[in-house]
Parts: structure tokens; sequence; C-alpha cells
């Protein structure tokens, strides 16, 4: 990075402000100036003085600091940078941006700057998890905020979940490839998630054995990216992504209609487990067991390929990604599938009895393209997720 490039640091009172000085270091390291903004809570954890101190810079803090105002100092900071960074984020401060609230340096700082947003949320699991807190993540997404994290882990309150601010080094990353223009901004990118169910009657069904854990990876992955994400899901138990339109729906035909009723794409990732085939003569009534009966007789009808019409439409996104879960012979079956299905990756995982990925935390997955194949070590589907954006980019800038 040049040392042109400057952002602009708000760091919000939760515990993990400290944090925001190895942020600092890192930034520095890359060459990118930090004007450090300290909000009165974030007094509580980190001084003027320390941050003064790693940025080498005056620390802003009061709004109504005579000596700035003078010259319109929060106006002028809200445009000097690059790029505005919030670390950590919190409800709080998310709440009062949400609703247009500046009472403070920060918050009126947010609401003046004409440069892009990166938040970086922390808090409690339970904090995060609140209606209005999501109700609130999901209005700045709206307004092209973008956002790193939160991550799982444990939490300074003992608690363990969803919450804790992204590391510095992941926050990093993502500035500097904010910087370098390496979002995806006004992309619109489908995501196909989770299983579809197929109905034998209103108590039984056919499914497919997915989690849903890895396309709400990749889903979180592109919204902090400042993609516009289309998420079609079968039905899981995993939070939806922040930020995303949620289309929730229950067959391969529910799936198909609303995957080509929200179109076209600029890129299509289609990570669901659909059903191949559906129940042809399935009743609207429970199929009663009785003594001495036949069993029931199941007609299964082949469902719509989604991947494979979506890859050969006449509005074809520019990238269409699959997925293939095998049990045998992964490369050759995937390769098979690639060719196929006609898209331009396959994001291959095997399928074994003793450690099938489905619903695990981590995945070991193959990446298999018409010129190449490789494979990655062992990782979290949430790294996954980011690794595989990353790659989005790459395609998006050849």
């Amino acid at each position: 990075m040049g040392k042109e490039k400057k952002i602009t640091l708000i760091i919000g009172g939760g515990i993990a402000a400290y944090k925001s000085l190895e942020l600092i270091r890192l930034l520095q390291k890359e060459c990118i100036e930090v004007i450090p903004i300290l909000t009165k809570s974030a007094e509580n954890f980190v001084t003027s003085l320390s941050l003064a101190a790693i940025s080498k810079k005056k620390v802003y803090s009061d709004l109504f600091d005579l000596n700035d105002e003078t010259e319109m100092g929060h106006i002028q900071l809200s445009r000097a940078a690059d790029l505005v960074v919030v670390a950590p984020a919190t409800a709080n401060l998310i709440g009062k941006v949400a609703n247009g609230l500046a009472d403070d340096l920060a918050s009126t700082l947010i609401l003046a700057t004409d440069k892009k947003v990166l938040l970086a949320p922390s808090m409690n699991v339970r904090m995060w998890n609140h209606p209005a807190t999501l109700s609130n993540i999901k209005k700045l997404g709206e307004y092209g905020f973008l956002f790193v994290g939160p991550d799982k882990g444990d939490m300074a309150c003992g608690e363990f979940g969803l919450g804790r601010m992204a590391e510095p080094s992941e926050i990093k990353d993502q500035i500097i490839s904010n910087l370098k223009g390496n979002s995806l901004l006004k992309k619109k990118i489908l995501v196909t998630s989770g299983p579809t169910v197929e109905r034998i009657d209103p108590i039984r069904f056919i499914s497919n054995n997915s989690s849903g854990l890895q396309g709400t990876a990749i889903a979180n992955a592109l919204v902090n990216l400042g993609a516009e994400v289309i998420f079609v899901t079968g039905p899981t138990n995993v939070p939806h992504p922040v930020g995303a339109k949620i289309i929730p729906i229950e067959s391969a035909k529910d799936m198909h209609k609303a995957v080509f009723s929200n179109g076209p794409y600029d890129i299509a990732i289609c990570a669901a487990a659909v059903s191949d085939w559906y129940v042809q003569n399935n009743s609207n009534r429970k199929i009663k067991k009785k003594d001495g009966a036949t069993f029931p007789h199941i007609s299964l009808k082949e469902n719509p390929d989604i991947l494979a019409e979506l890859s050969k439409s006449k509005t074809r996104p520019s990238l269409v990604i699959g997925f293939a879960a095998e049990t045998e012979q992964l490369t050759k079956n995937a390769t098979e599938k690639l060719k196929s299905k006609g898209c331009d990756l396959i994001i291959a995982n095997k399928i074994a009895k003793k450690s099938s990925p489905l619903g695990e935390e981590n995945n070991e997955v193959t990446i298999i393209a018409n010129t190449y194949i490789k494979k990655w070590t062992k990782m979290s589907k949430v790294e996954i997720g980011k690794k595989l954006s990353q790659l989005i980019i790459e395609y998006c800038h050849q």
C-alpha cells in the first residue's frame, strides 16, 4: 500500500477496544496512515496517550473541541480519509448510526462522511442476536455499510457464541481489500444453501443432509465485501446471514422459482443440497399404516437442475460455482459434474462414514476448474467462505 492511503479509525467502547492498538500497528506496516477517534466509553479501555504514542497522530474524541471546530474539524475528519473503520462497533454505536442519531464525534463523523464505512461488530452473543441489533445491522447493510465479523468464540463475560470482534489481522486484510478496490460492491450474487424438502405426505418427506453452515458462511463473507447477496435457503437451524436478502424455500421447485424470479445475477454460488427427485404421488393427507396392508408405493420424478439451467441460461452469470459431495472418486465425479453442468468451478468435498463434513464446523475441499485442480487444507467453513470470496474477487479482476 502507498503512504497516501489513510483511514479514520473509530474505537467504540467495548472490551475489544484494546485490539485497536494491534490493528494500528498492522496498518502502519502496510504504510496506511491512521487517524484515531476515541469515544468517551472507549476511554475506559484504552487511553488517548497510548493511541497517540502508537499512531503518532492526534487523538480526537470531543465533538465540541473549539480548537478544531474553528476549522469545522468533524467535517474535515469525515472527509479526510479513504475509508472509515469502526472497531469495535458496539451495539450502542451501531444503533445510533442506524437510526440517524449524532450526539458525539463518532456518530456525527459516520453520518457526515462521504466515504465507505467498515464496521467490526463486537458485543455479547445475546446482544448480537437481539432483534433490535439484527434490524439495525440489516438497515446499515441496505445503506451500503460494510462489515467484518463478528466471529464466534469465548467472550470476556464468560459466554461463548457469535459476537466476538474479528481479529486485527482479519480487519487489516479487509481494509486493504477495500482500499485496493477489491470489494464486491454493486455485484449481485446468488447463494443457495441448506437442503430441500420433498413431501411424501404432510408428516413425512425425503431430503438431503445439509446444515446450511457452508452456504451461510459464504454469504456472510460476500456481504462483508459489499455484495448484494440473494440468499435462497432451505430449512436449517443456522442464523441467516445479516445484510443479505433472505428467501426461505422448502422444495427444489420452490428454490428453482426463487432463483429464476430474482435474477439476473453477476455471480451464482449453488451451495444447496438440492434433492434430485420429488415425490410425484405425494398425499395431502397422512398415509396411515394398516396391519396386513402392502407398503405404499412412492413414485419419484426428477427435479429441475438449477445449476445446469443457470450455467446455460441466456442471462448466465459471469461466474457460476457449484458444489459436489461425493462418497467415492471425488476428483473424477466432480470433474464430470463441472463439464455436464457447464459451470466454472466446483467445490468438491468427500463424504465418508467416519468423517462426514455435513453439519461440522470444519471441512476440507478441492477446487476444480477447467484448467486446474487445487486442494485446500482443512479449515473452518467460515474460513472457506472468506477464501472463496477472495477467489471470486480474483475472477472479477481477470
